[in-house]
């Protein structure tokens, strides 16, 4: 099985190009700067390694992924591996490891990555990501009424939402 899962940040915008075929295809690639696990002392340290993944994506993926993508944005990948050999300009027989993406997703909010960017604080996306909180208020008995919890998993949506508040 040849399966690749990916998460990092994008280490420039993705490029878009299309073919030569009589169908022209849309081929977008970029690369992801994925962090290691590095021993802790070395965290301590101040240290960090990266690799730099290349990630190819084709047709809608590709289009949806130059249109929506930006440089340091947290993104998932998954797909699958691949070697290719050609030889260069000079005859010599070299090799490309990239990924070939499968599917692609938005790893982190839009607030988060617009925030961080602006030099204000990267919260991960967490900083709403509980239910929303109850007055604090202490209660008689007698005004004490029982809380009906959601009837499934789900929380009440916000409705003041705008299209601009949504990452895509």
């Amino acid at each position: 099985m040849n399966k690749i899962i990916l998460m990092g940040r994008l280490t420039r915008d993705p490029e878009l190009r299309y073919s030569n075929a009589a169908e022209p295809m849309a081929i977008a690639r970029y690369t992801l700067a994925v962090n290691r696990r590095i021993s802790k002392e070395r965290v301590d340290a101040g240290e960090q390694d990266a690799d730099f993944i290349f990630c190819t994506a084709f047709r809608r993926d590709a289009e949806f992924a130059e249109r929506y993508f930006k440089k340091g944005q947290m993104v998932a990948v998954t797909g699958r591996l691949q070697i290719r050999e050609y030889t260069d300009n000079t005859g010599q027989r070299r090799w490309s490891t990239e990924v070939i993406v499968e599917e692609q997703h938005f790893a982190e909010s839009r607030a988060s990555f617009e925030g961080r960017g602006q030099g204000g604080q990267n919260y991960d996306g967490y900083e709403n990501s509980g239910p929303p909180q109850q007055s604090q208020r202490p209660q008689s008995p007698q005004q004490q009424q029982p809380q009906q919890g959601p009837t499934d998993s789900f929380f009440e949506i916000d409705s003041t939402l705008d299209d601009d508040d949504l990452p895509f």
